[in-house]
C-alpha cells in the first residue's frame, strides 16, 4: 500500500489522526541492530493525548542531554510504556533482524494496556496479537514511535555504561558497541568478550590471531 509522506514537523498531528481510530495507539522502535556488541533493545510505548511530552523527535536527531531528559518524562506521562531486549545469544542464534522482532513482540506483550493499534518503525513487522502497521523512517513521522525511539535508545545507552564497568578495555561508554577504529582495535588487542557477537566480528577478525 502506498503511504503518504508525513512533514516531519507533524509528528504529533500524524499520531491525532491516528487516534481518532485507535485512540490507545502504540509505537514501537528499537536500537542497537548495528552494534557489534551488547544486546538488542525494542521500547513499545502508549502515549496519553493529555499528556504528551514535548520536543519528542527521532532519538538520533536529538541530543543526549534531550534524550535523557525526556526518558523520565515519556516513562512518567504515559498510559503504559514496556522497554525489552533480545541477548547477544539470541542474536546469534536467530540473527540480528529476528532478535530484534522478538525483542519489539516482548515489548508489546509486557505493555500493562493492551493497545488498540501498534505502528512499527521500518519495513519489517514481527508478529502480534493486535492490530498493527509499519511506517517506513517512523520515529520522524509518529510522536509516539519517536517517543519509543527515545526509550529503546537511551535504556540501550546506560546498559552500554554498565558493560564498560564490566569490560574498561573496549571503551563501551564512548562507541556504545557500534565498530569504530578504536573498538576495533581494542577487540584485535584483547579478543571478543562475552558481550560480543561474533557473527559480526568474522570479517574484522578473519586472518588476525585472537583471544
Amino acid at each position: 500500500m502506498a503511504r503518504t509522506a508525513v512533514p516531519q514537523f507533524d509528528l504529533y498531528g500524524y499520531d491525532a489522526e491516528k487516534r481518532q481510530q485507535f485512540p490507545l495507539l502504540c509505537g514501537v522502535d528499537e536500537a542497537g541492530r548495528g552494534p557489534l556488541a551488547g544486546d538488542v533493545y525494542a521500547a513499545a510505548v502508549i502515549l496519553s493525548p493529555e499528556h504528551l511530552p514535548e520536543g519528542l523527535n527521532d532519538s538520533k536527531k536529538l541530543s543526549e542531554k534531550k534524550r535523557e531528559l525526556l526518558f523520565p518524562q515519556i516513562q512518567e506521562q504515559a498510559i503504559a510504556y514496556c522497554i525489552a531486549t533480545a541477548s547477544v545469544a539470541e542474536i546469534e542464534a536467530y540473527n540480528i533482524l529476528g532478535a530484534t522482532m522478538l525483542a519489539m513482540q516482548r515489548a508489546v506483550a509486557g505493555l500493562s494496556v493492551q493497545p488498540n493499534h501498534v505502528l512499527i518503525d521500518g519495513n519489517r513487522m514481527p508478529e502480534l496479537s493486535v492490530s498493527a502497521e509499519t511506517v517506513v523512517k517512523g520515529d520522524a513521522h509518529s510522536a509516539t514511535i519517536a517517543a519509543a525511539s527515545i526509550l529503546a535508545k537511551v535504556a540501550r545507552d546506560h546498559y552500554l555504561l554498565e558493560l564498560d564497568q564490566q569490560y574498561p578495555q573496549y571503551g563501551f561508554a564512548q562507541h556504545k558497541g557500534y565498530g569504530t577504529k578504536a573498538h576495533c582495535a581494542a577487540i584485535l588487542q584483547y579478543g571478543a568478550s562475552p558481550v560480543h557477537r561474533k557473527a559480526f566480528l568474522r570479517k574484522l577478525l578473519q586472518g588476525h590471531d585472537t583471544k
